[in-house]
């Protein structure tokens, strides 16, 4: 989750978002560890007894990493169909196609985030093999019912849980085939990359090391220059410093709202599987030992406060997910009819809201299938904004970023009927 922070701009406070989840004694640990040697296969031995006492994880680059190094161990026939959330990133579709599989979107209920199990078991299909569901926004989906489906009908049960960390508190259903938890750059708990997947077939684990013992190492290199970047950005968190940012970005004609989000990714460009397909090198092993020693994640306890004191103000405007079985708002979206127009006026009043939080998208359907457009999702996509959170905000700067929305609303209602 990116955590926040305050800046003067023109002359008003400014709630940014997109710092990562990370502190300086962090950063400089991860630089330092680029310059010392290390065993990288004690160090993944010790993240993955760490993770859990049964033993049955892997350490990896990223939960792309891994979710490709699954579906490579695996081999499922070409053609296969996957049922996904039809909310998800649109690399884990660009892998399931790479891996000659067709992906088949199951639509998201805006209310609980969750994907609806009698919509599901329709789209099941003499080729569909497997199911992926991803936990959106940080909220969790209630899996017994899916996980019924899945075994009634022999299916493999892949679950993305990119966005739902939340420390000891929870690591993933028991009757997953898998379960993926990532430590990217924009994630709760950072450590700028690698994952932790957790298998319930130790034999389909054991495969799975073998394969990804012939991939080369992540070269250091590349990761230290991700930590430099990273202590950049954090000097940004500094009020003077990111006035003159903006400023000079706004001078430049550049956007900086789509810079930092940019440059907050952990895969940009070239090819992806090449990428992807990487033993994660000594230094992220060693960060991310480090990170795990405290799983308890205790800036999650500052957000779900915060939108505790934020939902109220935001009665009038929908916030998705909040009926979840459980959530720990890695962002907080809401939906608008305006949301760019929203942003742009928000940003102007000192909110660094955005729609580009996450890179979030809808799953279109394979189109010799003819199944349904998922409207829900589309409709949630096409219309949310996320809001800025920062633990030291007051009530006064929540009633204006709500007072903004509305009066935006507002104005474009009254244009609407002119």
């Amino acid at each position: 989750m990116p955590s926040n922070v305050v800046a003067v701009l023109h002359d008003v406070v400014m709630i940014p978002h997109g710092i990562p989840d990370i502190g300086w004694s962090d950063l400089c640990y991860g630089l330092v560890g680029c310059l010392r040697p290390g065993n990288p296969t004690q160090l993944q031995k010790q993240i993955e007894q760490r993770w859990s006492s049964d033993g049955n994880n892997l350490a990896c680059l990223s939960v792309r990493s891994g979710f490709d190094l699954f579906l490579k161990a695996i081999d499922l026939p070409g053609g296969s169909e996957v049922i996904v959330s039809a909310i998800t990133i649109p690399p884990m579709v660009q892998i399931l196609e790479h891996h000659g599989l067709i992906p088949v979107p199951v639509d998201v209920d805006i209310d609980t985030l969750s994907v609806d199990p009698t919509e599901l078991e329709l789209l099941i299909g003499p080729r569909t093999r497997a199911i992926l569901v991803a936990h959106l926004f940080g909220s969790r989906m209630d899996l017994k019912p899916i996980a019924a489906i899945a075994q009634r009908h022999g299916l493999l049960l892949m679950k993305d849980c990119a966005q739902a960390y939340a420390g000891s508190e929870y690591l993933g259903h028991s009757t997953s085939d898998v379960v993926m938890f990532s430590f990217g750059p924009i994630k709760t708990q950072t450590a700028l990359g690698g994952a932790v997947l957790h298998f319930r077939d130790p034999t389909l684990l054991s495969r799975m090391r073998q394969l990804h013992a012939t991939y080369p190492c992540q070269p250091k290199c590349p990761f230290w220059h991700r930590v430099v970047l990273f202590m950049l950005l954090r000097l940004l968190t500094r009020p003077p410093i990111l006035q003159l940012f903006a400023r000079v970005c706004r001078w430049r004609g550049i956007d900086y709202d789509q810079l930092l989000s940019q440059n907050l990714r952990s895969f940009s460009g070239g090819n992806l599987i090449e990428h992807i397909r990487h033993q994660p090198c000594v230094p992220l092993l060693r960060l991310l030992a480090r990170r795990l020693r405290n799983k308890q994640a205790s800036g999650i306890k500052q957000r779900m406060a915060l939108v505790q004191r934020l939902t109220p103000y935001l009665s009038a405007h929908y916030c998705p997910g909040l009926q979840a079985l459980c959530h720990t708002h890695w962002v907080i979206p809401i939906l608008t009819t305006q949301p760019e127009q929203i942003a742009r006026r928000l940003q102007q009043e000192g909110f660094d809201a955005t729609r580009s939080a996450s890179s979030l998208a809808v799953v279109s359907p394979p189109a010799e299938l003819f199944t349904a457009i998922p409207h829900q999702a589309a409709d949630l996509m096409e219309h949310v904004m996320y809001v800025p959170v920062y633990s030291a905000m007051t009530d006064a700067d929540i009633q204006r970023l709500v007072h903004v929305i509305d009066d935006v609303e507002k104005q474009y209602d009254l244009i609407g009927l002119m």
